[in-house]
């Protein structure tokens, strides 16, 4: 099959960014970007870039490169399912909620309605793309719903999943380190392997795309994300036995980074990682390994949530005793609201959850993050529906620079590590605080004894 055409269902963090990329690299094909939620196309569509739904270093450039030439943004969806060869699907797939599942599994009602559209409206052969992170067998029930309810039309379903850090998407879509595509073994299987295959071609190197068979492609991201998770757990829990015995956990880290065998990636301790991928796909993980009788499997991984979730009540309750037991009417300043520098992404954000743990105690919080609205703010707390609305809007503030956010504060938490954090003038700050005053150091981006010298009590993650 020739591609000239795609379709990708669903204009998220994963789908705009990386069809962005396929329409700069593929000058030659027409790529439709669709979905229902018609402010967050106007968005894409905006003529201000700075407008975009979903903040990215170097997406705006990209965009402006190919909207309106070869991408572009709309909410007909019938029209631009019919008129292509190649569908990605790229919905959200959050943990559910409700039944059987509920807490680990992978709600796929999105990407079944999505099947099913597919279905009620092509009239040709097409090659469908799981883009979104499902667990394994999705595909069969893909095929299942699109062989069963569609009118003759035969589709071909490919997995190719997703491996994008927020905060370096565009880099990671650019210069990948891997490609994986997962496909049928059948001779129209292997014929729509190639043509997406080709696709990638355009711009990454041969040896960085992987094909394997269907489920382990699917199987991979999951594994992939737990396996990071893991790592960050595996330091966050060591950061604990620092603050006991008097290490730096910083020092640990380096030591035990520069084994070959261990390697130092992703063992920056913090409050906890947060993110639309690693809890999610590590509950989808735990639930699909109970589901087969693999219990210790599935208790093994789900300790790697049991810290991340003890590490951001640990974090909390440590502001907590530090303020001699009571925040009560004490005004804390929260830096940074989004899970990681560089996105405006705030999806099961540590921030959330100590925030959370604070309003509880009665603290006054003021929060900045350079990137997130106030309406966010509150949607994510509201969410957790802790508080009504007015009792979470009458205990937070939301200010639009760090310095407001730190008046009269009694004490400041650094959630994310935004660069500008590193470089504000913490002795203006330190001046118009109460004191004591105390920094809760939650990504350790700040020098301990700089910030001392100043005349702050720094806290930072497994540091005594």
């Amino acid at each position: 099959m020739i591609v000239k055409n795609i379709c990708c269902i669903g204009a998220g963090y994963v789908g705009g960014p990386t069809m962005a990329i396929i329409a700069q690299k593929n000058p030659n094909l027409v790529v439709n970007v669709v979905d229902i939620n018609k402010e967050r196309i106007n968005q894409w569509n905006s003529s201000d870039l700075s407008k975009l739904p979903i903040y990215e270093p170097g997406l705006d450039k990209v965009i402006s490169e190919t909207r309106g030439k070869n991408l572009f943004f709309s909410t007909d969806i019938d029209k631009h399912i019919d008129k292509s060869e190649m569908i990605f699907i790229s919905v959200n797939t959050p943990t559910k909620t409700y039944g059987d599942g509920k807490g680990m599994a992978a709600d796929l009602k999105y990407v079944e309605l999505s099947a099913r559209k597919i279905a009620k409206v092509a009239k040709t052969d097409k090659i469908v793309v799981e883009k979104s992170t499902l667990p394994v067998k999705t595909a069969a029930a893909i095929k299942n719903i699109l062989d069963e309810t569609g009118s003759g039309v035969r589709f071909e379903i490919l997995s190719n999943p997703e491996f994008l850090a927020e905060g370096t998407a565009m880099r990671d879509l650019e210069v990948p380190d891997r490609v994986l595509i997962g496909g049928n073994e059948s001779s129209s299987g292997k014929k729509a392997i190639k043509a997406l295959v080709d696709i990638y071609l355009s711009w990454v190197p041969k040896d960085n795309i992987l094909t394997t068979n269907l489920w382990s492609s699917e199987l991979s991201k999951l594994v992939a994300n737990a396996f990071l998770a893991q790592r960050i757990s595996s330091i966050n829990s060591i950061s604990e036995l620092c603050e006991k015995t008097g290490a730096d956990v910083e020092e640990v880290a380096k030591a035990i980074g520069m084994d070959s065998r261990i390697g130092n990636k992703f063992l920056q301790t913090s409050v906890g990682f947060g993110g639309s991928c690693f809890q999610k796909d590590i509950l989808n993980l735990v639930y699909i390994a109970r589901s087969i009788g693999l219990k210790k499997v599935a208790d093994y991984w789900n300790q790697v949530i049991i810290i991340n979730n003890h590490q951001r009540k640990r974090f909390a309750k440590r502001i907590l005793t530090s303020l001699y037991n009571t925040v009560s009417g004490k005004k804390i300043a929260f830096l940074g609201w989004a899970f990681k520098k560089n996105t405006n992404d705030t999806r099961e954000s540590a921030s959330i959850y100590v925030a959370d743990l604070l309003l509880d105690e009665m603290a006054n919080i003021d929060i900045y993050d350079p990137k997130v609205s106030s309406d966010k703010i509150y949607r994510d707390l509201n969410l957790l529906a802790s508080r009504t609305e007015n009792e979470n809007k009458t205990l937070l503030k939301v200010s639009q620079n760090a310095y407001d956010a730190c008046e009269n504060a009694h004490a400041i938490a650094i959630l994310t590590e935004w660069d500008e954090f590193k470089t504000i003038d913490w002795n203006r700050i330190y001046n118009n605080m109460n004191k004591p005053a105390f920094i809760f150091d939650g990504r350790n981006i700040l020098e301990k004894k700089q910030v001392e010298k100043i005349g702050f009590i720094y806290k930072g993650i497994g540091k005594s």
